[in-house]
């Protein structure tokens, strides 16, 4: 590297060929994550608001939209981040557009569509100025960051026409505009397959994913404790549906770090695409399970059945879905040769067990919340204690041998 490369005050970012074995997350990044805490936990309190179908489609799509800044915006400093000032002012930047969509967020009903949308905007343009810019000082780069511009500025275009699009067809509009933000890492990934470009996810950002995680995780567990904390009668079975709440959360941190943690990536592109977009409905999911338990304890303490609105179906099914998600994540990570069988085995149980946790959901619907949420955490367990033993053993052959 040249002296410039170097320049503490507002140096070029790091090449994409310039890359780093092995680093050390920031606290930069880190503090980057604090703000999505604030904004992901907007997001989950909204859907909780508005139980209905149209509620959780627009949950999805800004869950995909908050994912897509935080996974731009990481990738962005992994792959070109200095110690230079420059990248502390863009993490800065981008930090003031994702609070920014957190404020209009709780915008009042009849103004919250068009705050957000140019909130949206902004965080929009911002990421597309990130990829852009890094073609001003490396050149090579310039080729494989030209579908992020476009694609992202197309997106940023259709973004402009909602504001005159009649309500019926916005969800719409909004929704292809999602889909432009995603079609570069596709695209791009063609590419470098093509040209033998060498490049695949690093240790870091599956690190830096496992910490998003953690952040969804808070924000179940938190919604498990607002359940209880506003309700005015605390009686020993709101008391046990709370010590269930805790138990399924802590349960699904088991399996998901069990299974996905301080693995590596396999090679190229395209396995790094699928583990990232799969992370997407996988902690949307997880951000259900705190935001619809609330509704939940209502029910119990009102003494209805647990299937009798959206977010309680929804609750069942974001079970499933996370479970699901995290069998398929772990067929893109590289395992040790004697844990693969266990790996298969405990990727097919996965399945199993949230065919079962949908079997639970819709073959009784009349079951006490209390009893429905027990049955979950016994299912989860039985995970647990087959995939430990399984992995224990593995442990004990590999000391006598």
């Amino acid at each position: 590297m040249s002296k410039k490369d170097y320049n503490i005050w507002w140096g070029p970012p790091k090449k994409f060929s310039t890359r780093v074995a092995e680093r050390k997350i920031s606290w930069l990044e880190l503090f980057y994550d604090l703000v999505y805490v604030i904004v992901i936990s907007k997001a989950t309190h909204y859907v909780a608001e508005h139980p209905s179908w149209a509620g959780l489609l627009d949950y999805a799509y800004m869950f995909a939209m908050i994912f897509w800044g935080w996974y731009n915006g990481s990738m962005h400093h992994d792959l070109h981040g200095t110690p230079g000032i420059r990248t502390k002012f863009m993490t800065l930047w981008q930090m003031m557009a994702v609070g920014a969509l957190a404020i209009t967020l709780d915008s009042p009903p009849e103004s919250v569509l068009n705050r957000t949308t140019l909130a949206i905007m902004f965080l929009q343009l911002f990421i597309t100025y990130l990829w852009w810019s890094v073609g001003i000082y490396d050149r090579e780069h310039r080729k494989l960051n030209r579908p992020y511009t476009y694609w992202f500025l197309t997106a940023f275009a259709l973004l402009i026409i909602t504001f005159w699009v009649p309500f019926p067809y916005k969800r719409i509009v909004f929704v292809i505009a999602l889909i432009l933000n995603y079609l570069p890492y596709i695209l791009t990934a063609r590419r470098m397959k093509k040209n033998k470009i060498d490049f695949t996810l690093s240790s870091n950002m599956t690190e830096r994913l496992g910490l998003f995680t953690i952040i969804i995780f808070g924000e179940a567990i938190l919604g498990v404790i607002n359940s209880v904390s506003h309700l005015h009668e605390l009686n020993f079975h709101i008391w046990l549906c709370f010590g269930f709440g805790m138990l399924i959360v802590f349960s699904l941190w088991w399996i998901f770090f069990s299974t996905i943690a301080d693995r590596e990536c396999k090679k190229g592109m395209l396995a790094g695409n699928i583990i990232s977009f799969i992370y997407i409905p996988m902690l949307a999911s997880l951000g259900m399970v705190g935001a619809s338990f609330p509704t939940l304890m209502e029910n119990m303490a009102a003494k209805e059945n647990c299937f009798s609105s959206p977010l309680q179906i929804v609750f069942g099914t974001s079970i499933v879905v996370f479970l699901c998600c995290i069998s398929i994540i772990s067929l893109f990570l590289i395992h040790p040769t004697e844990l693969e069988n266990s790996k298969k085995f405990v990727q097919r149980l996965l399945i199993i067990v949230g065919v079962i946790n949908l079997l639970l959901m819709f073959l009784f619907p009349v079951l006490p919340i209390f009893f429905y949420l027990l049955c979950v955490f016994v299912s989860l367990l039985v995970v647990i204690i087959v995939m430990t033993r399984s992995w224990f053993r593995i442990e004990l052959r590999k000391l006598n041998s």
